[in-house]
């Protein structure tokens, strides 16, 4: 599932490519994503301008001039692809047609995990996908004192914590493991055992990361894609996930003897990490 670096990469492409600008029409062609799309909700779309577009969590939005915004989140396989051309050829799994004057909008997604709606702006912040978001990692209210103040009453490894939307927001496995490891925190300890010192680590850890991954177009694993179908780059870059028993890039022991980096499974999802380097 693309995570906080790839919604803004897509999110930023999308904005430089339509910038503000009317939307003529929007087709849906298969209503059975996540949710079922409602039916009349493109008469709230056509006809409307796009103002702005933001990134809340792994959801897009984009504003229109009528008070209404779309909400955009890719699920597991979904892509947005871009056309200047108005009359573009559909593929399998195409299920969405949103034409501008700027171009046109194609969203697909084999697995349908995906979501797309249509909801006013005002109702945005309190709705069921964004009342219970934590905070925004580049939000200047994180820091320290509010990830201690989060993570003290949880009784589960910092790892699982990381990945908690209600406390911060955007991050997801991949990004939960290189933090970890580049703050050398050990994702083996309980979220309540984490100093107030290694809070600061972790924040630095968390922003220094995503802006990475972000000025590196994201992590491509298996199904991201960016909006000219081209691939990220960050996951060149990647320290210790996907990298079990591979030497990690600051570690000086003796890959013989520990076996390197260590792949474990937390609350059913990967973790990696360096048992040398993280304590």
């Amino acid at each position: 599932m693309p995570e906080l670096p790839e919604v803004e990469t897509v999110k930023n492409e999308i904005a430089q490519f339509f910038g503000k600008t009317k939307i003529v029409v929007i087709k849906i062609y298969n209503r059975s994503l996540r949710e079922k799309i409602a039916d009349g909700i493109e008469s709230k779309i056509a006809g409307s301008d796009i103002v702005n577009y933001e990134r809340r969590g792994k959801y897009i939005l984009m504003n229109l001039n009528n008070g209404y915004s779309l909400v955009w989140h890719l699920g597991m396989s979904g892509r947005i692809k871009l056309f200047r051309e108005k009359n573009v050829e559909l593929v399998k799994h195409d299920h969405i047609v949103m034409k501008t004057e700027n171009g046109v909008l194609v969203y697909n997604d084999p697995r349908r995990f995906g979501l797309f709606n249509c909801l006013k702006t005002d109702d945005i912040k309190n709705s069921k996908y964004f009342g219970k978001m934590g905070i925004d990692p580049f939000d200047i209210n994180f820091d320290a004192d509010y990830l201690f103040l989060h993570l003290n009453k949880k009784k589960l490894p910092i790892k699982v914590a990381l990945l908690d939307q209600s406390i911060v927001n955007g991050i997801g496995n991949i990004y939960a493991s290189e933090v970890l490891y580049d703050a050398k925190v050990s994702p083996l300890r309980n979220a309540n055992e984490i100093k107030l010192d290694e809070c600061a680590k972790i924040v630095v850890s968390i922003r220094k990361i995503l802006s990475s991954a972000i000025k590196n177009g994201g992590s491509t694993l298996r199904d991201y894609h960016k909006t000219d179908g081209s691939v990220g780059h960050f996951q060149n870059l990647h320290c210790v996930y996907n990298k079990s028993g591979q030497k990690c890039p600051e570690c000086r022991c003796n890959i013989l003897n520990d076996g390197g980096i260590k792949k474990i499974v937390q609350a059913g999802r990967s973790t990696f990490y360096c048992d040398i380097l993280q304590k």
